[in-house]
């Protein structure tokens, strides 16, 4: 059988009379979608990310060089020259850049040129700027060097750890510069961790001798350097910690020296 329909009538929607917004607290109505309300106004939420493992090793690789204590050998690779000298020594050096091939055929096709006419030999090779290391290593143990450039961002460091000692051992002049990449144009190379100048011209010999003043003054026989350990700086909740329990010592001390008083 099929159901018996109900006899009662649809009955009209009820109106709901409207409710007064309350002015104390007013509505704020919220958007839950991607980048919508629920994001608290100005904070930084950048500490929520999930950053890329690389970007954490590196982040977690800076925060390691302050905590651990770094021995003076590898501290003193932090203590470059200052912009301002930097570009005085960059200003020196960019005119004894090495010659590229095709200016280096040129000459010795003049050269060759000139002997064949019967003048002579000309010139000698001018005064240019020596890298690769094992090549500036060489010049500094015969003290041939006048001055040596080393990079401060050397990776891995250990390629350039003895160098400062050698040069002071020898007497050779040296300068830790930012960075390897701005040594390595000098030479028209991408990166360089070291340079050498063996010579420069009559008008730059005053200025030379100012430079390997500075360096001898600020690298070569400066004992500091030598012997102050770097890193060592804890983060702000271990110091904030620290001075806490310095504080309470201090406190405690001060109220025995009260007491043997009385």
């Amino acid at each position: 059988m099929a159901p018996k329909k109900s006899s009662k009538s649809k009955g009209t929607p009820v109106k709901k009379s409207a409710t007064k917004a309350d002015p104390l607290f007013p509505a704020r109505p919220r958007s839950f979608n991607v980048g919508g309300a629920i994001r608290p106004a100005g904070r930084d939420l950048s500490r929520f990310v999930r950053w890329p493992k690389y970007v954490r090793i590196q982040r977690q690789r800076a925060v390691l060089y302050q905590r651990l204590k770094v021995p003076p050998a590898i501290n003193q690779f932090t203590k470059a020259i200052g912009k301002n000298e930097a570009v005085n020594v960059f200003k020196l050096l960019n005119k004894y850049r090495p010659e590229t091939p095709a200016a280096k055929k040129q000459r010795q096709k003049e050269q060759a040129a000139s002997e064949v006419k019967g003048k002579g030999k000309t010139a000698n090779v001018p005064h240019q700027l020596k890298f690769g290391l094992k090549h500036v290593t060489t010049l500094v143990e015969e003290k041939k060097a006048s001055l040596v450039l080393i990079a401060c961002d050397v990776d891995p460091i250990e390629l350039v750890l003895w160098l400062p000692a050698l040069c002071r051992k020898m007497e050779v002049p040296f300068l830790i510069v930012k960075d390897k990449a701005r040594l390595g144009t000098l030479v028209h190379q991408k990166t360089s961790a070291v340079i050498a100048l063996t010579g420069v011209n009559k008008e730059d010999v005053a200025q030379l001798k100012i430079f390997q003043e500075l360096g001898l003054e600020k690298f070569n026989k400066n004992t500091e350097l030598m012997r102050k350990w770097g890193g060592g700086i804890m983060g702000l909740k271990t110091q904030a910690k620290l001075d806490k329990r310095a504080k309470a010592v201090a406190i405690e001390e001060s109220k025995k020296q009260a007491s043997l008083k009385h």
